[in-house]
């Protein structure tokens, strides 16, 4: 088989698993009866769409939460996956769940709300392509009616066009809306059937269809209806919808086919865009003795489009016309063509907007009951996208971004997994203007500190429990705890909650991306005989670059200027910690704690705290040590000293450490890790307690390094010896390439140079 019959084959089998041969009315019916999901209405059938596509396990603000991964944009490699915003994608599912349940949201009209570059474009992709690839599978199927009115009689056969006689194939017109098949059967048997239908799934969700067939279908019907009327047919319902009349088909879902996107540059008349026009020259060419024939309407409409499944408004603020005319849609389930001509619908709709539209709507708010939008306002159920409010997120966001074709989506299941992404370093192959590729390098804590700056433009500062600032509050939001010294702070423990201004303004991603990408293709000013570190973008080089520019971005006020020009230095200050926390760890990697004795340590306070006994190498149950307690907390913590002991008893001080601090984090961790790996060495305040090396401990350590030679270190010295070591320790620890490496370090022990002695 050659390349071409390979691809050629591969794509034949994809076509073909894709659609079903037409089958019978009495087919379709039985086919429901095996899986009543084939009949679902509209809103039903997106939400199983959603819910197929099963969930994941996210973290936010510090707690794992259940994810739609429908809206990670699976089918399509997660290209327009929408991160952030769990909380409001899961509330949209949940009054999706009410409508399709007729729960008494069945009148509403979903909107999402935001500003620019929040997600609301992704949520639209997600839908059209999850629904494309869902009504693909064998589980998604969607149908619709076909009919056939050739041979009947001698008069011209029923046509979109120019009324021809044919045969065959071409005879077989498709419902232009996408009409339900159960449309077919007169109200009352339809009634019936879907009772039926119903009592034997344990769904709790009723399959719901009340729509009559569309004008076109309903020309034809009644043709053979009155035929074969004429012909005195006793069985004439069987007879119209005879296999030599009627097929019900499935049809693959997408735009123009199931799903109406009404896009902010369409125009024409409202009944246009909604439904569509009547053809002129068809209307002469079909004179039905002097009513309008249904067979010259265009079908063309957003809301013809989306009939059977979903109707999106896409900027809603340019189609505020149409809004009012849509009030009674979602209940009503029918709109006009013309006077006389009614169509059924059956849609679930969505709007999506910018918040200019909310200004629109509330322009007439103080005439309150004379409000002419008060209708209008009550039929919208809101959820709002904002910008995120998560580093994780954001920084997900931001190398999606950067990366292009590649879609990564970050999966981690737990903080610890998240944060290794967000902090490491990002690679990427960048051609320049000569053609010759370069790889460059964005350091660790790059992508973090154009998120970190990110996040903190888009939160209140007036809302701030005491104590905290903005980077605190924007840890908080993403992690779920701050370290206040060594001790840990939790959300639930302040009176805090995400203040509904966070996110509704600041610095969209799409700006640090722009900002980013412009460093990726320049050359750095800096060189080191035997490193490129000309190639090396690090944190300060974009935090640096995107205060520069703000004066350029029009988007922003001079007051937002302003306000996001003062959030840099802290931004700066919080990520210098983490990497001169990197080079510490670095240079003091050989003096950690083992994670036997942390574990030793533990097992003797918690036996000590509940008055139990442990195990010793022989087996033998005995008291835990206090003096290796005491020697552990003095030595290798570093916490405390002889004078907060009594000999080998503990004073106040040390008992409120193990039984307060140390022992409810214990808990806490436990508590949290229930459903995974369990390892006490991750409890976090053993971390903070244990990794509190500071640079007193090196210079003890290494009394003759000299943080003032660190750029270029004499041959011989030990000040070359630890650079060497702290360089391939972070190269192993972290992540870091060598050149990376060799800045990061240069910088923090330039500072730590000034505080030396």
């Amino acid at each position: 088989m050659t390349e071409r019959d390979k691809f050629v084959q591969a794509a034949d089998e994809e076509l073909q698993g894709q659609y079903e041969p037409p089958m019978t009315l009495d087919e379709y019916v039985e086919t429901i009866f095996e899986d009543p999901k084939k009949a679902s209405h509209s809103s039903k059938y997106l939400l199983e769409a959603i819910e197929a596509a099963g969930t994941r396990t996210v973290v936010e603000e510090g707690e794992q939460k259940d994810r739609y991964r429908f809206f990670d944009d699976p089918y399509n490699d997660n290209e327009h996956a929408i991160l952030g915003n769990t909380e409001v994608i899961n509330q949209f599912v949940d009054d999706l769940r009410a409508i399709a349940a007729r729960q008494g949201k069945d009148e509403k009209i979903l909107w999402i709300d935001g500003p620019t570059a929040t997600g609301k474009s992704e949520m639209k992709r997600c839908l059209v392509n999850g629904l494309n690839a869902y009504s693909k599978t064998e589980e998604g199927r969607r149908y619709t009616i076909e009919l056939n009115v050739a041979g009947v009689d001698s008069g011209s056969p029923m046509t979109y066009g120019d009324g021809g006689s044919s045969t065959d194939e071409d005879d077989w017109y498709t419902s232009p809306v996408q009409s339900h098949p159960l449309s077919v059967f007169p109200e009352a048997v339809r009634y019936d059937l879907l009772e039926e239908l119903n009592e034997q799934t344990d769904d709790p969700i009723p399959i719901d269809i009340h729509t009559d067939l569309d004008p076109f279908s309903r020309e034809s019907y009644e043709y053979l209806e009155e035929v074969y009327r004429r012909k005195g047919e006793e069985d004439l319902f069987s007879a119209i919808t005879d296999e030599q009349h009627l097929r019900v088909k499935n049809y693959v879902v997408d735009v123009g086919d199931g799903i109406g996107i009404l896009h902010s540059e369409d125009e024409g008349k409202p009944k246009q865009r909604l439904v569509g026009s009547w053809m002129r020259g068809m209307l002469q060419k079909l004179d039905s003795q002097g009513r309008k024939d249904a067979r010259a309407f265009s079908y063309d409409g957003v809301l013809s489009q989306g009939n059977g499944l979903l109707t999106i408004v896409e900027d809603a603020s340019q189609h505020t016309d149409l809004l009012q005319k849509l009030l009674n849609v979602p209940d009503e389930e029918q709109i006009k063509l013309d006077k006389g001509i009614g169509m059924d619908i059956d849609t679930q709709m969505l709007i999506i907007s910018n918040p200019d539209l909310e200004a629109q709507l509330n322009q007439h708010a103080e005439r309150e009951g004379t409000d002419p939008l008060k209708a209008l306002k009550r039929r919208l159920d809101k959820r709002s996208f904002n910008y995120l409010t998560e580093i994780s997120a954001e920084a997900n966001v931001l190398y999606r971004e950067l990366a292009n074709d590649s879609n990564p989506l970050w999966m981690a299941e737990s903080y610890d997994a998240l944060e290794e992404e967000i902090q490491r370093s990002r690679s990427f192959s960048v051609k320049d203007e000569d053609n010759v590729i370069h790889e460059k390098e964005l350091a660790p804590h790059t992508l973090e500190a154009a998120a970190v700056y990110n996040i903190v433009s888009r939160l209140d500062s007036e809302d701030l429990p005491p104590g905290l600032d903005l980077i605190d509050k924007a840890i908080l939001y993403d992690k779920g705890f701050i370290t206040d010294g060594d001790e840990l702070r939790y959300m639930d423990e302040f009176d805090f909650e995400p203040s509904s201004v966070d996110g509704e303004t600041g610095i969209p991603v799409t700006y640090a991306r722009d900002i980013i990408a412009d460093l990726l293709h320049s050359e750095q000013d800096r060189y080191h005989p035997n490193l490129d570190v000309e190639h090396v973008i690090m944190p300060n080089d974009v935090l640096d670059a995107m205060a520069d520019n703000l004066t350029e971005e029009p988007v922003f006020s001079d007051s937002e200027r302003t306000e996001f020009e003062n959030r840099l230095v802290p931004v700066k200050n919080h990520i210098s910690q983490q990497q001169e926390q990197d080079v510490l760890d670095a240079i003091m990697r050989d003096e950690y704690v083992s994670e036997e004795a942390i574990e030793g340590y533990i097992e003797k306070v918690q036996a000590w705290v509940e008055d139990d006994q442990i195990k010793n190498d022989r087996g033998e149950l005995e008291d835990p040590d206090p003096l290796e307690m005491k020697v552990f907390e003095t030595e290798q913590l570093g916490r405390f000293d002889d004078g907060d002991y009594d000999g080998t008893d503990p004073t106040e001080p040390v008992r409120e450490f193990r039984e307060d601090k140390l022992m409810t984090s214990l808990n806490r961790h436990a508590w949290e890790n229930r459903d995974g790996e369990f390892n006490v060495t991750d409890i976090p305040v053993l971390e903070t307690v244990i990794e509190n090396y500071d640079w007193d401990s090196v210079r003890n350590t290494f009394e003759d390094l000299d943080p003032k030679q660190w750029e270029n270190p004499p041959s011989d010295t030990e000040t070359l010896e630890v650079k060497e070591h702290t360089i391939e320790n972070m190269v192993d620890m972290f992540g870091y390439s060598e050149a990376s490496a060799e800045l990061t370090s240069r910088n923090v022990m330039d500072q730590v140079s000034y505080r030396w002695d």
